[in-house]
């Protein structure tokens, strides 16, 4: 089954969708390769029965084209409303010539309610906007609704990561995800938390270290 809509639209929890003007190559991508891989929002999945990941929120698409070149098995589907972003992943699409990816340029939150149960045998939610400010913390992303609809999304067995450099947003969407009784922490020591998974892909934004704390990364399995 899909999810319902929402009474409500979900308050935005992405700050601008644009900065600095598109590079050509990138802006001539926007025009033509962006068509070929941009889902269908009334059948986001498409007609791929093979194993699906998801990757919310994207930024550059440094992870999503070196995971997706890494499992040339797997169907990609990547999220992403900052439209320099949803440029830079192309550049990397086009460059590794990927076949197996779709991209949604916009909230990834716009497509749950199309997206049946158990779509998605791994989902990543990696540095997301931190809206480090009290009063818009409501604006994050990772919460207890976002949690329930991650959980629905993955199949049993499946994976989730979350990832932040902000110690506060680290804390509640631990709490959220925890809360959620179809997932299971796999942690069993800091390290689990405090040191990159093996197959954890650094992206520019990460070296930056624009948070206020190291890294960290809550795997979660789908029960």
């Amino acid at each position: 089954m899909t999810s319902p809509p929402p009474e409500h639209p979900p308050l935005r929890s992405f700050g601008r969708i644009k900065s600095r003007a598109i590079k050509p190559r990138q802006a001539a991508l926007m025009e033509t390769l962006l068509p070929t891989l941009a889902v269908d929002p009334s059948n986001p999945l498409g007609p791929f029965d093979g194993p699906r990941w998801l990757d919310v929120g994207f930024g550059g698409g440094e992870h999503l084209a070196a995971q997706a070149a890494a499992h040339p098995e797997v169907r990609f589907l990547g999220a992403e409303p900052f439209l320099n972003g949803v440029a830079s992943a192309l550049r990397h699409i086009d460059s590794s010539r990927l076949i197996n990816v779709s991209l949604h340029a916009g909230d990834v939150r716009d497509l749950f309610p199309r997206m049946p149960d158990a779509a998605f045998d791994r989902i990543f939610v990696l540095f997301p906007d931190p809206w480090p400010k009290a009063r818009h913390r409501k604006r994050r992303l990772v919460g207890p609704e976002t949690a329930g609809e991650l959980a629905r999304l993955l199949k049993p067995g499946g994976s989730l990561r979350f990832a932040t450099d902000v110690a506060d947003y680290a804390e509640t969407a631990l709490l959220a995800l925890r809360g959620e009784p179809r997932l299971t922490w796999t942690a069993t020591a800091a390290d689990d938390w405090r040191v990159p998974p093996a197959d954890h892909v650094t992206t520019r934004y990460q070296v930056k270290r624009l948070g206020d704390c190291a890294p960290v990364y809550f795997d979660f399995v789908r029960v």
